[in-house]
């Protein structure tokens, strides 16, 4: 799976990157919203589709990003199958300052047989060391672990 980032010049306050998925809509919004499918390929926690709820999820501390790896996740909004938006703040925020504070918004876009994802990783502080890092970290993750994954994931299914 080739995941690019979109065209042109990177914003250093986001990642913005998009993957073609063959599956359709309908199984790609499942990964993204259901808890078990997603905590295959993303962190698991207690997710619910629904505007206002949180949950905390667990992924490997990031030492030098000031990220504790604690997520506190906010649902801030949704169109079924279209787009999920949520909120990410460091739970735990460490003694080296991390000041975590990002949208995550996904959208899906049917194209053929399968789906265009597009993903934007919003709120990163370009002035902020820490922060530098972890968009650094981050967009490299997305694109070499995490949309790989969800793709492996709906693959099984």
């Amino acid at each position: 799976m080739s995941v690019p980032a979109f065209p042109g010049p990177q914003d250093p306050t986001e990642i913005r990157l998009d993957a073609f998925l063959p599956h359709p809509p309908r199984k790609v919004w499942r990964a993204l919203t259901e808890p078990g499918l997603r905590a295959r390929w993303l962190m698991p926690g207690d997710f619910r589709l629904e505007v206002g709820h949180r949950t905390t999820m667990r992924a490997l501390p990031r030492p030098g990003t000031g990220f504790s790896g604690t997520v506190a996740e906010e649902v801030l909004a949704y169109e079924p199958e279209r787009m999920l938006r949520v909120r990410w703040t460091d739970a735990e925020p460490g003694a080296e300052g991390g000041t975590a504070d990002w949208t995550i918004t996904w959208t899906l876009a049917p194209e053929g047989r399968g789906t265009r994802l597009f993903l934007v990783h919003a709120g990163f502080d370009p002035d902020d060391p820490l922060q530098r890092r972890a968009h650094r970290i981050m967009g490299g993750g997305w694109s070499s672990q995490v949309l790989p994954a969800l793709a492996e994931v709906l693959g099984e299914g």
